[in-house]
């Protein structure tokens, strides 16, 4: 098939292949462009969300059997032992109330979805008639069978609820550093004063409260999330409607995280990309509207501290009275084990126990927005991607509770909007910025905010939207969301370019996305000049070379490794090496405007030079940023012929085209992007890397990570003629 693929795109033929699947209703067609990117035409709904699940199965079989593993608590059938501490945490948080409800919440017709796309991935399966596909083979299992309900699963939300992580933190903080110092170097955006809640002892509160939870959240992502969006209306377009730009920013993987689809039946018509676990797109466009999103940063957990009884850990103290811990235990297979093993998974009236200290007889138990029908992440997207006009988006907004979102729009008439999203707690009295204790009975959720309560724009007079995880809390906005926000220096930059006040085409959308000038970079070079050291020396070179340089962190820069090096080691020179491992960029740069420290500044330079010459050696010439600022695609078997990398990249955590990552390697960013032009919606672009498929086998497994590297884009061809004319494979579904 790989031969007969290449075959037909040197010589402009197409590939063709027939499936029967039974399940169908009436045949379906296929057409794979020379991208990757699967084209679905069918006569039913029921056969399209099929076909979906067929070829995601095709293309990503072991991703989402490893993901559904994960999501539903059975990765112990695999892993063995070590996984069924995570096993037993996503069996906790899987919803347990009323499901009828909890179908509804997405659209009205989800369950029929999700039944037709789980039986489209089982017919791959049993079509396989027992031979593994290579993934498998190497990790000794078979794919397992799904069911609708394991679309519901809550594990992959955990993973965009950060503020319990933070709640653990700053109690550490608190412990270390105390309230003052806290506030004023490691404060709440917005500011808000920070006190222990009344009944609180912070001591114990430390990482191992969340070993097992940090377990579960493993294996969907590490490090910090991100994402870029704007949208500009007709008077900033060379063709005088909308452009609408999205760059998701997560975990940056192989397989890709998200899979593009274009989806086309009754009542659908979507091109965009969604997880490969869950039916239709989760952002993209249909006939009418284009939307994409980036997260809030609602605050949507809390970290409640139980107090156990002493002789009994099975009673737990709520408002003066010992109330039992809610108990339910289920057998689960082991790898390596002949007998089931029994997993006992425990409550509070609060919800799941994460972790008992026994000796200081409490128990630390998750409220969160995942425990409400309808919060199964981007589910809510089958309503969003149907919506014709404004009023039905922000209808369909209502129904988007899990993970918290700024999503923007656009539509064909020429209006574009803002919209945030996210099911919103409501905390009378206190922030939700520290664990709080549960006895008392004083720290309740009242319920949540409406969705007309939470902040928006309809062609607003600046003609554009930008968000970037910032402060997106409009002046005068009282209600709180949360306060945990990332920093600014995205948005300044998007902003920057936004106002220049020019038509804007797809093409300059795209050197945007890719843009890498650093904002902090520019304000550094400010505080070198006021600090003016002296020159001559290794030291003084640098200083040269960095006050010479145009902010861009290019692979090929010298100044810019310097640079990168140098806000390595300025932290902990500044403010000591505790509390300089804790302070964010925008807090560094503010107190060195605000007062030079030429000592610090001077220490922290020879540091990072030192740390340099040790890796690229003393010739500065030779230096680049992409020496060192790589990524590498791992495969989660580890099987070197699947990996892919290194590859030399640009940018930072901190610019538009967003790589962050530890020890300056990038593991996070945007595997995949969108520019929409509504003008036309074939002259739309798109990128994902570093392939469609999943498949090590399959040509497009990594066909895209070069291009995906230099920053170039391909097609998102929409219309059938466009389709066909990219098309390199045609598959007919047959019942």
């Amino acid at each position: 098939m790989r031969f007969l693929l290449a075959a037909a795109v040197a010589g402009g033929l197409v590939a063709q292949t027939s499936f029967q699947v039974p399940g169908l209703q009436q045949p379906v067609e296929i057409l794979r462009d020379r991208w990757g990117v699967p084209h679905i035409y069918a006569r039913t709904v029921d056969d399209l969300f099929l076909a979906q699940g067929w070829i995601a199965a095709r293309d990503r079989l072991f991703q989402i059997d490893l993901w559904r593993r994960a999501g539903t608590g059975k990765l112990a059938e695999v892993l063995g032992p070590p996984a069924i501490p995570r096993d037993t945490l996503a069996r906790q948080v899987r919803y347990r109330g009323n499901i009828e409800a909890e179908w509804q919440s997405y659209a009205p017709d989800t369950r029929r979805i999700a039944t037709a796309f789980t039986a489209g991935i089982n017919a791959y399966i049993r079509g396989l008639k027992g031979v593994r596909p290579r993934e498998f083979q190497v990790a000794g299992y078979d794919p397992g069978t799904w069911t609708p309900d394991d679309c519901l699963a809550r594990q992959a939300g955990l993973v965009m609820v950060r503020n319990l992580a933070h709640e653990v933190q700053r109690s550490q903080d608190v412990l270390a550093f105390g309230l003052p110092t806290v506030q004023k170097f490691l404060p709440p955006d917005p500011a808000i004063a920070l006190e222990v809640p009344k009944g609180l002892d912070l001591a114990g509160i430390g990482p191992e409260v969340l070993r097992t939870y940090n377990q579960t959240v493993a294996a969907a992502t590490f490090g910090a999330d991100g994402s870029n969006n704007w949208v500009v209306d007709g008077t900033l377009t060379a063709t005088g409607k909308p452009i609408l730009a999205n760059d998701p920013h997560r975990p940056v993987l192989i397989p890709s995280l998200r899979k593009t689809v274009h989806l086309v039946g009754p009542g659908w018509n979507v091109v965009g990309a969604g997880e490969p676990a869950l039916p239709g797109i989760a952002l993209g466009h249909n006939e009418r509207i284009a939307f994409g999103f980036t997260t809030v940063g609602i605050d949507q957990a809390d970290l409640y501290v139980e107090q156990l009884a002493s002789a009994d850990p099975n009673r737990y103290l709520y408002c003066g009275e010992w109330k039992t811990v809610e108990i339910e235990r289920q057998p689960i297979r082991v790898k390596g084990r002949a007998e089931p093993h029994t997993l006992e998974l425990r409550y509070t009236l609060h919800g799941p126990i994460i972790h008992e200290d026994r000796a200081r007889n409490r128990a630390y138990a998750l409220r969160w927005v995942g425990a409400e029908p309808g919060a199964a992440g981007y589910l809510a997207a089958l309503s969003l991607a149907r919506a014709r006009n404004w009023k039905e988006f922000t209808q369909a907004v209502g129904r988007y509770k899990l993970p918290s979102e700024n999503l923007v729009y656009a539509d064909v008439d020429g209006n574009i909007g803002w919209h945030a999203s996210g099911l919103t707690p409501i905390r009378k009295n206190w922030p939700g910025l520290l664990p709080v204790p549960g006895h008392s009975g004083d720290y309740e959720w009242s319920g949540f905010r409406p969705t007309r309560e939470l902040p928006s724009l309809y062609n607003p007079p600046e003609h554009f939207i930008a968000t970037a995880n910032h402060n997106i809390l409009p002046p005068g906005y009282a209600i709180p969301l949360g306060y945990e926000f990332a920093q600014r220096f995205r948005y300044e930059r998007i902003r920057e370019m936004l106002a220049g006040g020019r038509k804007f085409t797809v093409a300059d959308f795209e050197r945007m996305q890719q843009d890498a000038v650093s904002i902090p970079a520019r304000r550094l070079q400010a505080i070198v000049r006021q600090w003016n050291p002296k020159p001559g020396g290794r030291a003084g070179r640098a200083v040269e070379r960095l006050l010479d340089w145009d902010c861009a962190l290019n692979p090929g820069s010298v100044p810019a490794l310097i640079f990168e090096a140098w806000m390595s080691r300025l932290p902990l020179s500044v403010f000591g090496p505790r509390l300089g491992r804790r302070t964010d960029w925008t807090m560094l740069l503010r107190t060195l405007e605000s007062s030079p420290n030429p000592k610090a500044l001077g220490a922290s330079l020879e540091e990072a030079l030192d740390l340099i010459e040790r890796q690229l050696g003393g010739d500065m010439n030779q230096w680049r940023w992409g020496r060192i600022h790589q990524i590498f695609f791992r495969h989660p078997l580890g099987f070197s012929e699947f990996n892919r990398g290194p590859v030399p990249r640009p940018g930072d955590a901190h610019t538009v085209n967003s790589t962050s990552g530890s020890n300056f390697r990038q593991t996070n960013g945007a595997s995949y992007r969108q520019i929409f032009d509504l003008a036309d919606w074939d002259r739309s672009v798109m990128t994902n890397v570093p392939g469609e498929s999943g498949d090590p086998s399959s040509p497009h497994y990594s066909d895209l990570l070069a291009d995906w590297a230099a920053g170039k884009y391909h097609p998102m061809p929409f219309s059938r003629k466009a389709v066909e004319a990219a098309t390199v494979e045609r598959i007919v579904l047959r019942p």
